[in-house]
């Protein structure tokens, strides 16, 4: 049975791109397909490995019924350029970083997560480091919306294993 690997990238794996792979996990096991795409998450940048997600990340997830609290944040390896079939990047900075630090056979793996959110009013999720907690909330509403649109993507390579 054909498995999917994919790893959401942000600056420090501490926000946005662990909210991306709770939100994932999620909607995978719903759609009974968990045990078919592999799921984790990576910074481009250093300053939180071993760190567990933002706790208004934490917690604006909780509230929606998502449990990231045994994430850990961790950096991109060169490693993970060969394991993911797809990297999915949080905004055009890290797409940036990836393509910059990417083996040149590996970069048609660098995608945006809100391409698979075409009805978005955005193409990049914004950081919400930053802010308060609407910013948390809409990291939550997009990721929710491009996960959905990244599963029905990768639903012809599943059903084609």
């Amino acid at each position: 049975m054909k498995t999917i690997a994919v790893c959401f990238v942000c600056l420090g794996n501490i926000c946005r791109s662990p909210t991306a792979e709770g939100v994932m996990r999620h909607q995978l096991a719903e759609a009974k397909l968990a045990d078919r795409v592999i799921v984790d998450s990576a910074g481009t940048g250093n300053w939180h490995i071993g760190e567990a997600p933002d706790e208004r990340a934490q917690q604006a997830a909780r509230e929606r019924g998502y449990d990231l609290s045994q994430l850990r944040g961790r950096q991109m390896t060169a490693s993970d350029f060969e394991r993911f079939d797809l990297l999915i990047a949080m905004d055009d900075a890290n797409v940036d970083a990836l393509s910059k630090i990417c083996p040149p056979m590996y970069r048609d793996k660098i995608r945006l997560l809100m391409e698979f959110a075409p009805q978005a009013d955005t193409r990049e999720v914004a950081d919400p480091y930053f802010g308060g907690a609407a910013g948390f909330d809409r990291v939550l509403d997009q990721c929710e919306a491009a996960c959905r649109g990244l599963i029905a993507a990768l639903g012809n390579q599943l059903s084609a294993g």
